[in-house]
């Protein structure tokens, strides 16, 4: 048959099964395009592997243009036989939206999916589509009801709505996350009718716009309505007897099904839930062209599958464990098969035989790959022509009249390539969408966009050149997510009763919570803190912003202060002296080197734009803007001085590469300096690697190298023949000696010793320094070394990696078993954490029992720091699989293919521990796991059971980054400074040795600081939050900080926006807070340090130091000296008129005394 695109589709039109050879999944993408044009019918597509499938569905993205294709990438059920584990409702959510939408399309869809996906059983359609409920506004709908219903469904009801598949209830609103929208939504009541529907964001918990009516469907597969509890538990209980299970194993299960109604673990026991399961072709239509790409693949892929299931099985029956038959989830791959064939369909093969090339319908594309020019352009190193073979290839497509396309991924890269192209005189276009096909031959673009490989296709008239077959393969960035809202764990909702805090006068004492005091029938809220000898201090919660969650140095536990003491006074002082010195070494190490000339580098060429083209990933706009800064300062007669922050993986060692690039260019050595030998031959291996196709000579110096190669190195080094050093303090020895050297680099400087410090001090007058650091800079400090310390933050997060899928479950063998193999079979290693030195052995015994097969070793803190090294240096070069460690394992270093993790008594560990562990995994473009065991939610305190839901939903390690951050800034504080202050920290808590440090800073600078204003406000009302407006104290905790630390009117407007349109109408005691704090905030503005209520009158006293003119103050009293008294200590006594309200004459009077005398303009 003759191969074209037209003669193909006409056969399709025909209704004739087809069988094709050559295509690639780009080449694929395009055919799909074409054909979904023309027959506008549902497609089945059937791919091996999700990654395939993906890849599938980002090609058709491409090449759909503005034709809108309905694609639906369905993924497979994650869970085994005998799967109690919680898991992210994410793919729960994936599932069911798809599902529904093949329900309930309009257009006939393209449903991509893996032999995985078209094998297993799922929800029965006419059950999802009987459970799906359109709300309407202004229908009457039992609340009560339809809460059941979302139980039912699969919903878990949680303080804050973030993610499908959770609900909240407060008051008269209830949010929910319905799996079909990107949104959550609000309904809220008037009796029993929807008097409001609207989408909110839950980034900010707002309204983002308002709705008429939206559709309810399960948030997992597995439904179970009240009346079926019953049954499902009897098929249970039978199941367990028939397999001989412990009746106390499957006690648990029961009560969370029937006490808990929590239904998350049972989509392995989906079976239980249905008598018969429908499977992917009952949702779609009859008449659908089924699609199956590489037959013999999806039979090994679809059979591996239910081995797996299998194995699994069986060990949970040999474990007396729960589960169900493989039978009962999976169809063999015979049925789907034989299925499909009843279809319509459409074989892809990726290999010819005798029997395909004999069948009638058999079509064979010649489409060529571009493996030849790509491999041109990598060993083409011609210094003027860089781009030679390209051009050639362009020129080829132009004689056979083909549209050629030369993709970039995002508009810096095109304008790289437009510059490099322009020297060769080739006439093209730019052009942001794929141009039309018949009007374009013959003609080149660069094109905004991205496919997985290009190709030529001369019977179709085009030839694609991706990206990365001209620079070089890239890592594919997954597109950023809206960051969620953060629900208060960097700062107060954390704080538990008895955790250490510090008050900015009082010093150091105890959290003992929020307690509610009456005093004379007025009803306040207070924070309790518990200072030395018992003394009590009752903080009113608008003044929150005097006290912070101590946060010291590890292993350092302070004494509490004695409220009125001069200890703490003391200690302030002696750490503020400490400051200031700091503060000066700084200002004077800037004017040095403002003074000192240093080496000038040229500008950038043509040679540096092909370097900065073949970077593994797009850079973030923050890595940008970095470089950018870096090159500029380079290219300066002073010394740069720049530190670069970003957490591991953030793109810092790429701005490294780029200063280094840039000054080897000019003929100069470059040295980076890191701490420890593993970073060194982490940095040696990436350095290497990317100056592969450069006449560069990197090395290393470690203890890794022999005596011979070390001398060999230094004496290449001092001659000019070694171009760039990395190594560690073995590069302050004296025999090191550079020809000509231009660049130091330094990781991570704090970690460095005091003389070797001073060292790096030296160098900086007159050297170019770079310095990179993994700890995040607090913004406020960050702001005060403006002008002192040249600093590039990164702190975009690194869309490249793929969120981590979590795990919660109890400690269990079968689960490890299963979770090691599966990362065995493709070739990953992985970290087991067990935080316990005494048991770590016998646990590394157990595990190497439970897999024979695996390689592992052990690694803790009490071993020597070669015998530590020793076991990663096997690690990184995979001669282990699997590492048994505590803690202590170098954050920094990257195994990009470590992409499991499990943690033995996660519950144990801090939020920002877990995210750090976590954060080890998943730093390639593998999809990542990371389980969490636990004992049962029984055993776990509140605290505890909170942090694992968040450490389910917290995915993606940009999100875990900035919950970690408060923890990290702890260390960040030294990188800035340069300084070890660890002793300081532990005085007086990190929060106020930054102040001290700040407030040093801008005093060096000639600036006056003042301490900030906080006023008093004493009023005769009752102000809080009541337990029933908000029924979580965390929550009302986050609330009452933010009200705290509000500074201005319109922030006041907005909050009491916020808190209408998430827990509807204020109660009067929440009005009385909010006028107490709009109080709060004219009285600062004005100058005044504290205002008391009286009948018929107002006191205030007045800060002078906070006015820029007190005598205008003066000169108003003069003028009416009827409503005023003067008192001593700069208080006023005004009188109020009995005709109009207390509060608005208070607020009219503070923004009055504010006009005069600081020249504000309130109205």
């Amino acid at each position: 048959m003759k191969p074209s695109i037209k003669t193909l589709i006409k056969n399709l039109e025909s209704r004739n099964n087809i069988s094709c050879l050559g295509l690639s999944s780009s080449s694929l993408a395009l055919l799909i395009t074409r054909i979904y044009a023309d027959l506008k019918q549902c497609l089945l597509i059937v791919l091996p592997t999700e990654r395939q499938a993906e890849t599938l569905a980002d090609d058709i993205a491409y090449f759909q243009g503005d034709m809108n294709v309905p694609v639906c990438l369905f993924p497979p059920n994650p869970a085994l036989p005998s799967d109690f584990m919680a898991y992210q409702n994410k793919n729960a959510a994936r599932r069911i939206r798809i599902l529904y939408d093949l329900i309930a399309c309009n257009a006939p869809p393209v449903v991509i999916t893996t032999a995985t996906g078209v094998s297993q059983c799922i929800v029965p359609k006419k059950k999802l589509a009987n459970y799906a409920e359109l709300i309407i506004q202004g229908e009457d709908i039992n609340r009560d009801n339809l809460i059941k219903r979302l139980i039912a469904g699969g919903y878990s009801h949680s303080l804050i709505v973030e993610e499908p598949g959770d609900f909240c209830v407060r008051g008269g609103i209830l949010d929910v996350f319905s799996t079909l929208y990107d949104y959550p939504l609000r309904l809220e009541w008037f009796g029993e009718t929807i008097d409001s529907m609207r989408f909110f964001s839950h980034k900010t918990q707002r309204t983002i716009r308002t709705i008429t009516e939206a559709t309810i469907v399960p948030a997992r597969e597995s439904i179970v309505y009240t009346e079926n509890e019953t049954e499902l538990v009897h098929k249970i209980r039978q199941q367990a007897a028939q397999m001989g299970v412990p009746v106390t194993k499957i006690r648990a299960l029961v009560d969370q099904i029937k006490e808990e109604k929590n239904f998350s673990t049972l989509d392995g026991l989906i079976s239980f839930v249905y008598d018969d399961m429908d499977t992917i072709f009952d949702y779609i239509d009859s008449n659908a062209l089924c699609i199956m790409v590489s037959p013999s693949s999806l039979e090994r892929e679809a059979s591996d599958a239910l081995y797996r299931a299998e194995q699994n099985y069986l060990t949970a029956r040999d474990e007396k464990k729960l589960c169900v038959v493989p039978e009962k989830l999976y169809q063999p791959w015979e049925e789907v098969y034989e299925k499909i064939c009843q279809q319509h369909n459409m074989k892809i093969h990726q290999i010819q035989t005798p029997t395909l090339s004999e069948s009638d319908n058999f079509i064979k594309f010649s489409i060529q790959d571009n493996l030849d020019v790509k491999n041109q352009l990598k060993e083409h190193r011609d210094k003027e022509h860089l781009l030679k073979p390209l051009i050639d290839w362009i020129t080829n497509q132009q004689a056979h009249q083909c549209l050629t396309l030369l993709l970039c991924r995002t508009k810096t890269q095109a304008h790289r390539l437009e510059s490099l192209l322009k020297p060769y005189g080739v006439n093209f276009h730019m052009t942001e969408v794929i141009p039309d096909l018949d009007r374009s031959r013959g003609m080149v673009y660069i094109c905004l966009g991205q496919i997985s490989s290009g190709f030529v296709w001369h019977q179709a008239g085009l030839a694609i050149a991706s990206e990365d077959e001209i620079f070089g393969p890239k890592r594919r960035r997954r597109k950023a997510k809206q960051p969620k809202v953060q629900t208060g764990l960097l700062s107060f909702n954390d704080l538990n009763k008895d955790d250490l805090v510090v008050h900015i006068e009082h010093g150091i004492g105890q959290y003992q919570g929020l307690v509610k005091l009456r005093h004379n029938n007025i009803e306040n809220d207070f924070i309790l803190v518990l200072y030395k000898d018992e003394d009590r201090l009752y903080l009113p919660v608008d003044r929150l912003n005097l006290i912070q969650k101590y946060m010291g140095v590890e292993g350092v536990i302070p004494t509490l202060d004695k409220m009125g003491g001069k200890n703490w006074e003391k200690v302030k002082t002696k750490v503020k002296k400490t400051a200031e010195k700091m503060a000066k070494e700084l200002l004077d190490l800037y004017a040095a080197r403002k003074v000192n000339e240093g080496y000038a580098f040229s500008p950038d060429d043509s040679l540096y734009q092909d370097f900065e083209a073949q970077f593994e990933y797009e850079e973030t706009p923050d890595q940008l803007n970095a470089i950018e800064q870096v090159l500029n300062d380079m290219e300066q007669k002073n010394p740069m001085d720049r530190l670069i922050c970003g957490d591991v993986g953030y793109g810092k060692t790429e701005v490294a590469l780029r200063a280094s690039f840039k000054a080897v260019n000019d003929g100069k050595q470059v040295a980076m300096l890191v701490p420890t030998t593993l970073l060194c031959e982490q940095h040696l291996s990436t350095f290497q690697h990317r100056f592969d196709n450069y006449p560069v000579r990197v090395e290393g110096l470690s203890r890794f190298k022999t005596t011979k190669q070390q001398r060999q190195i230094i004496q290449d080094l001092a001659e000019g023949r070694v171009d760039i050093i990395i190594g560690t303090h073995r590069l302050f020895s004296k025999d090191i000696q550079f020809k000509d050297i231009g660049l130091l680099i330094i990781d991570e400087e704090q970690r460095f010793g005091v003389r070797h410090k001073e060292k790096i001090k030296r160098f900086r007058k007159t050297l170019d320094v770079l310095a990179l650091t993994a700890t995040p800079i607090p913004r406020t400090l960050h702001m005060s070394m403006l002008g002192i310390r040249d600093i590039s933050v990164i702190s975009t997060p690194p869309e490249a990696r793929q969120p981590i899928t979590t795990y919660v479950t109890g400690f269990d063998g079968v689960v490890i078993a299963q979770g090691i193999r599966k990362e065995l079979t493709r070739k990953g290693q992985i970290f087991f954490v067990h935080n316990n030195i005494n048991t770590i052995y016998s646990i590394a015994s157990y595990l190497q029992k439970l897999v024979p097969e695996i390689r592992l070793a052990v690694a803790h803190g009490r071993m020597s720091e070669s015998e530590l090294e020793s076991v990663m240096v096997d690690f990184i070069k995979h001669e282990i699989d699997m590492v048994v460690c505590t803690t202590i394992i170098e954050s920094g270093i990257d195994i990009p293919s470590a992409n499991t993790i499990f943690i033995n008594r996660a519950e144990r560990f801090g939020l920002s521990q877990i995210y750090q562990l976590r954060g080890r995994v998943g730093r390639s473009g593998e999809e990542a796991f990371a389980y969490l065991f636990i004992p049962p939610e029984g055993q776990l305190n509140k605290n505890a059971q909170k942090r694992m839901k968040v450490l389910m939903e917290y995915s993606d390690l940009g999100e875990g980054f900035q919950l970690a951050m408060s923890d990290l800034q702890i260390r960040g504080g030294g990188a800035i400074l340069g300084s070890e202050q660890s002793g300081h920290i532990a005085a007086v808590g990190y929060e106020m040795f930054l102040e001290l440090i700040e407030r040093a800073v801008q005093e060096q600078k000639g600036k006056t600081v003042l301490p900030p204003l906080d006023p008093e406000i004493n009023v005769p009302w009752s102000v809080f939050i009541p337990d029933s407006y908000i029924t979580d104290i965390d929550q009302r905790l986050i609330i009452y900080k933010r009200l705290s630390k509000l500074t201005t009117i319109p922030q006041i407007a907005d909050l009491q926006k916020e808190l209408i349109d998430r827990f509807g109408k204020m109660p009067k005691e929440v009005k009385n807070l909010l006028s107490k704090i709009l109080i709060k905030v004219l009285a600062k503005q004005a100058g005044i340090k504290r205002v008391d209520f009286g009948t018929g009158r107002l006191t205030i006293y007045c800060d002078r130091k906070y006015q820029k003119n007190p005598h205008a103050l003066t000169d108003w009293v003069m003028a009416s000296p009827d409503k005023f008294q003067m008192l001593p200590d700069d208080g006023l006594v005004i009188n109020l008129s009995l005709s109009s309200g207390t509060r608005v004459q208070t607020k009219n009077i503070l923004k009055e005394i504010g006009r005069r005398v600081n020249n504000l303009n309130l109205n």
